[in-house]
């Protein structure tokens, strides 16, 4: 491993430490009162799971495995979107750098562990985080992510729930292409995200998809993202909202 800033050059050109720490005077770039439809995008995905037998989670069971993918993130596609962040920092309040990622196009955006959900909720055992987006973002919202165990059932699921719109400071032509491919490829996103975790519960009871990656202090996720010769040639963009 390399020392000094190179390091920490996790995406690219992109300095990740830099710009992971600028995140801690970033604060969030929407107001819960603004959200209302038509003018946001207000989504519910999920999927079922493996199934366990009723009552309280099993030990090692679908549910405690999920949680963990969800926990380290690790059902992100890496060709959408990776993240980078400091593992030493509490999940509620943890800055998370987000590349998301369109052919050429690498787009570097904050957000903020801002919940964690532990809770029951009637006879539903329910695990999960939420992040909200960062001033620089392309997109303001907020994104949750749970694993719910129906006990009365034993039915397990994922749900991806969340609102958004485009940032309205986008620039002139990242605008247009938000209008254009921002909505698809928002939408693709949180399928793969569902279709991930599912193969990963069924095929991988225990480990991650790829041996973990850390920069520095800092931790790639997925654990399958890794960075290419190529990424030096794309287009990269620190907080383009």
């Amino acid at each position: 491993m390399t020392s000094g800033a190179s390091r920490d050059r996790v995406f690219g050109r992109v300095d990740a430490a830099r710009v992971l720490r600028d995140l801690a005077d970033a604060r969030v770039n929407y107001a819960v009162e603004e959200v209302r439809r038509p003018a946001w995008n207000i989504d519910t995905y999920g999927a079922a799971l493996p199934a366990e037998g009723p009552g309280l989670p099993d030990p090692g069971g679908t549910w405690e495995r999920a949680c963990r993918f969800v926990r380290d993130y690790e059902f992100s596609p890496p060709r959408i979107v990776r993240a980078v962040y400091d593992p030493e920092q509490p999940l509620l309040g943890r800055d998370m750098l987000l590349e998301a990622r369109f052919y050429g196009l690498h787009f570097y955006c904050g957000v903020r562990v801002t919940e964690v959900v532990d809770r029951w909720s009637g006879d539903a055992r329910v695990w999960g985080w939420a992040y909200e987006t960062l001033e620089g973002h392309l997109e303001r919202g907020k994104v949750a992510y749970e694993v719910v165990k129906r006990c009365d059932t034993g039915e397990v699921s994922f749900v991806v729930s969340c609102y958004s719109q485009g940032s309205p400071a986008l620039g002139r032509v990242v605008r247009l292409g938000w209008q254009l491919f921002g909505r698809p490829t928002q939408s693709r996103f949180y399928r793969e995200c569902i279709a991930r975790l599912q193969r990963f519960v069924e095929s991988a009871p225990d480990q991650p998809p790829g041996r973990s990656t850390r920069t520095g202090q800092l931790v790639w996720a997925p654990s399958d993202a890794r960075a290419y010769r190529l990424d030096a040639l794309a287009i990269h963009r620190v907080a383009p909202g």
